[in-house]
């Protein structure tokens, strides 16, 4: 006689209910609820509004330090991964939970701490002012500070990933005649890349939406150093309500675009 395991979470209906629900009333009902607002808008306006000189600086900033924050933090976070995950060394869990730290800290503390230790005042701004450039304020402090916080999206993703890579491996193809360049780009680099691809776009995310850590840093000069976060929250203090829900409907589109090829390609490199 067979005996039947009662699952410890309620059946399959009832979870995909729930699942549902709480998903539509997090998510989607309030992305429907600004589509829905902006849709009072006929085309023409809204053109008019999201191609504005002043939103498309704030647009090609915001999603450019994004992607240069994204980008530096691939190439640093998978080294970070491939110390913490291949080396013991004193002080390596003290550096592994120091990784975390930009989760835990409140966006406008880093933002603050930053500004204070880039502006040309500061510990390091001091010395870049005597090079001729400004660090805070600019296009590059707010790079910084994205690099700051979307460091740990690539670490954390990558890290797990090589860990679960065999020793072995790496060792049979050295002994196979393969040369350490050779082992990186046909075992390491296929194994690791869809976990760096999902960093990146969690990191590249990130950035896009970033305000707190940004705001101090970035000196908010329309034209120059003002993000799109900010610049809805300049239409909504002035009451714009419509114009704030329209750029915000062209970074979620965007943002959904890009999010959407980068999972598109991640798809093709795992399919064999």
């Amino acid at each position: 006689m067979s005996r039947r395991i009662s699952p410890v979470i309620p059946g399959f209906g009832l979870t995909l209910g729930y699942t549902l629900v709480y998903l539509s009333l997090i998510v989607l009902i309030p992305l429907a609820a600004m589509f829905v607002h902006a849709a009072q808008l006929t085309w023409d306006q809204f053109w008019t509004i999201i191609t504005a000189p002043r939103v498309l600086a704030a647009l090609k900033l915001s999603f450019g330090t994004a992607l240069y924050a994204a980008i530096i933090n691939g190439i640093i976070g998978t080294l970070l991964a491939w110390v913490l995950v291949r080396y013991t060394f004193p002080g390596r869990k003290i550096i592994d939970a120091m990784i975390d730290l930009p989760f835990a800290l409140p966006t406008a503390v880093a933002g603050i701490a930053l500004t204070a230790l880039y502006t040309p005042t500061g510990l390091v701004g001091q010395f870049a002012a005597d090079m001729g450039f400004k660090i805070a304020y600019t296009p590059l402090g707010i790079t910084l500070a994205l690099t700051f916080v979307t460091l740990p999206f690539v670490v954390r993703t990558v890290q797990p990933v090589l860990a679960d890579i065999p020793r072995e491996v790496e060792e049979a193809a050295a002994c196979l005649g393969a040369k350490p360049l050779q082992v990186f780009r046909h075992i390491l680099v296929p194994a690791l890349l869809p976990a760096w691809l999902t960093g990146f776009a969690l990191a590249f995310a990130r950035g896009v939406g970033e305000y707190g850590s940004v705001i101090f840093i970035a000196g908010n000069m329309p034209m120059k150093t003002e993000i799109l976060p900010l610049l809805i929250m300049v239409k909504l203090d002035q009451y714009d309500y419509t114009g704030a829900t329209s750029i915000g409907v062209l970074m979620l589109v965007v943002s959904f675009v890009l999010l959407l090829l980068i999972n598109l390609l991640q798809r093709r490199i795992e399919t064999p």
